[in-house]
C-alpha cells in the first residue's frame, strides 16, 4: 500500500467508512499481530492486544497526524497497551504474593527444563530492547520506524536494538568472534 493510498483511505476512514478502515485493518495486522507475539511472548494475548490496538485507533482515528506510517502509529498503540497488560498483571502478581505471604508458603511445583524458543530468548530482554528488537529485527521496521512506534528517540532505539542482539547472542553462547 502506498503512503498516497493509506492517506486517502485514513480520510475515507475519518468520514465513517468503515470498509476504508477495514483495508486498513487488512494491510497492516499482519505486522501489528507479528510485531505483539514477540513483545509479549504469546500468541492468543497478542491477538487481543492487536484487536484492541485497531479498536483504539478506530476511536482515535481523529488524533492520527499522519508524520508515520498508520502501521508504526498501531504498533505504539499496541505498545503502550501491552506494557499498560504488564503493569496491571505486575500489580495483581504483588497483590496475590502479598497474600501469600500472609497464609504461608506453598509449594510451587518446578517446570522442567523446556527447549529454548525465540519467545524465550526475547523475554530476557528488558521491555524497551524487546520492542525494538522485535519491531526491527522482527518485523523489518526501520529504526526510525520504531522510534516513532514506540516514542522513543532514534538514537536510545538503535541502541536498545544493538544491546539486544548482543543479548540475544549472549544466551545463545554466541560470540563477535
Amino acid at each position: 500500500m502506498t503512503p498516497h493510498d493509506e492517506a486517502r483511505l485514513v480520510a475515507e476512514a475519518r468520514g465513517g467508512a468503515t470498509r476504508a478502515f477495514a483495508f486498513l485493518v487488512e494491510a497492516h495486522q499482519q505486522a501489528v499481530r507479528g510485531f505483539l507475539r514477540r513483545l509479549v511472548g504469546g500468541h492468543a494475548d497478542a491477538d487481543d492486544l492487536a484487536q484492541e490496538a485497531f479498536l483504539t485507533a478506530w476511536r482515535r482515528l481523529d488524533r492520527f497526524e499522519g508524520r508515520a506510517s498508520f502501521r508504526s502509529w498501531v504498533c505504539g498503540i499496541g505498545y503502550r497497551l501491552a506494557r499498560d497488560q504488564r503493569r496491571a498483571r505486575g500489580r495483581a502478581m504483588r497483590r496475590d504474593a502479598a497474600w501469600l505471604e500472609e497464609e504461608g508458603p506453598a509449594a510451587i511445583p518446578h517446570a522442567g527444563e523446556a527447549a529454548v524458543d525465540a519467545g524465550t530468548l526475547l523475554a530476557a530482554l528488558p521491555e524497551d530492547q524487546r520492542a525494538a528488537v522485535a519491531l526491527c529485527l522482527g518485523c523489518g521496521f526501520s529504526h526510525a520506524e520504531a522510534a516513532e512506534a514506540l516514542a522513543m528517540p532514534l538514537g536510545t532505539v538503535k541502541s536498545h536494538v544493538q544491546r539486544g542482539r548482543a543479548r540475544l547472542r549472549a544466551l545463545l553462547g554466541e560470540t563477535d568472534d
